[in-house]
C-alpha cells in the first residue's frame, strides 16, 4: 500500500494542479420510515410507482418535493434505461423530445450538496439516488437538480461482494491520500521547484503513514445488512458512497421492472417512450 501511495504522489506532484435512486413484495429490502420522510405517488405510462424520500437526506427530499409541486416531473421521460442497472429520468428536456434524440444533459434547478449516508443507505434493489456529473468536474459529488435513477440492478456472490468491498477498500485509502496531497499541494510543487528530493521523499512517508492511520478502522464495507440485501435481492454496490441515495421505492417495483426490460437504443433511451404522466406528493 505505501509503495502505491508513494507512486500516486508522484504522479499528483507531477501536474500543475490537484483537485481536491417498506417495499413491496418484488423487493423485500427492510428499512423502518422516520419524522420528516415524505411519500410520492409517479403516475407512469406503465403504472404507478410510490417513493419514499429520506427525512435525512432533507436537501434532496425538499428539492424533489419542490420538483414535484412546480409540476416539473410532469411529462419527463424514462430517458436511460440500462438492464441489471437502473432507470433514470428528470431531464426537462425530454418532455417534448422526438424520437432518437439524445437525452441526459438537461436539468430542473440548481445542483445539490451531497448528502452521502453510507452505509445507512446504499444502493440496494429499488433504491432512489440523485444522478450528477463525473468527478473529473464535480469533484464534490453535487447532485443534479432534477435528475434520478431508481435501482434495478442484480445479485451478487458472497465472493464477488469480499472482492468489491477490497476494491472499496484501497479507493477509500486513494480518496483519503488524495485529500491529503492536495492539502499539501503548496508544499509539493516548492519541493519540486527546489528539486529536493529527500524532502519530498520524507513528505511522501508522512502523508503515506498518515493515511493508513486514518484509515486503520476502514476494515468492513459490507454489513451483514447490506450484504443479505445484495445477495438475495440484487444492487449496485459499486456506486456505494458516491452518489447520493435519498429514498426508496414503496411499492411498484413491477412497474419499474417493465421500464427495465424495454427495448432501447444505441444511447439506452427507449424506442418506445416510457413517460411520468404526473407526479403528486401523498
Amino acid at each position: 500500500m505505501t509503495t502505491r501511495i508513494i507512486s500516486l504522489l508522484l504522479m499528483l506532484a507531477s501536474v500543475a494542479g490537484l483537485r481536491a435512486a417498506t417495499l413491496d413484495k418484488d423487493n423485500m429490502t427492510q428499512e423502518s420510515t422516520s419524522a420528516g420522510d415524505v411519500k410520492v405517488l409517479l403516475h407512469t405510462s406503465l403504472g404507478d410507482i410510490t417513493l419514499l424520500l429520506y427525512g435525512d437526506t432533507p436537501r434532496h427530499r425538499d428539492n424533489f418535493v419542490k420538483r414535484v409541486n412546480d409540476g416539473d416531473y410532469d411529462g419527463v421521460l424514462f430517458h436511460r434505461v440500462i438492464g441489471d442497472f437502473m432507470v433514470q429520468t428528470g431531464d426537462p428536456d425530454s418532455k417534448n423530445a422526438p424520437k432518437g434524440k439524445m437525452l441526459g444533459a438537461g436539468d430542473a434547478g440548481s445542483q445539490i450538496e451531497a448528502e452521502i449516508e453510507f452505509p445507512k443507505h446504499y444502493h440496494h434493489r429499488g433504491a432512489i439516488a440523485a444522478a450528477r456529473q463525473g468527478d473529473a468536474v464535480n469533484p464534490e459529488r453535487k447532485s443534479s437538480g432534477s435528475q434520478f435513477y431508481i435501482v434495478t440492478g442484480k445479485k451478487f456472490s458472497p465472493a464477488q461482494l469480499d472482492q468489491m468491498e477490497r476494491r472499496a477498500l484501497m479507493q477509500r485509502k486513494q480518496d483519503v491520500f488524495n485529500r491529503l496531497a492536495s492539502e499539501n499541494r503548496d508544499s509539493i510543487m516548492s519541493l519540486r521547484r527546489n528539486r529536493d528530493v529527500a524532502g519530498l521523499q520524507a513528505l511522501q512517508e508522512k502523508l503515506a503513514e498518515e493515511t493508513e492511520k486514518l484509515t486503520a478502522d476502514d476494515a468492513v464495507i459490507y454489513t451483514p445488512e447490506m450484504r443479505e440485501a445484495y445477495i438475495n435481492e440484487g444492487g449496485t454496490p459499486h456506486l456505494d458512497g458516491q452518489y447520493t441515495v435519498y429514498g426508496r421505492v414503496l411499492e411498484g417495483m413491477d412497474v419499474v421492472e417493465k421500464i427495465e426490460k424495454a427495448e432501447t437504443d444505441a444511447n439506452d433511451r427507449p424506442l418506445e417512450d416510457i413517460r411520468i404522466i404526473s407526479a403528486k406528493i401523498l
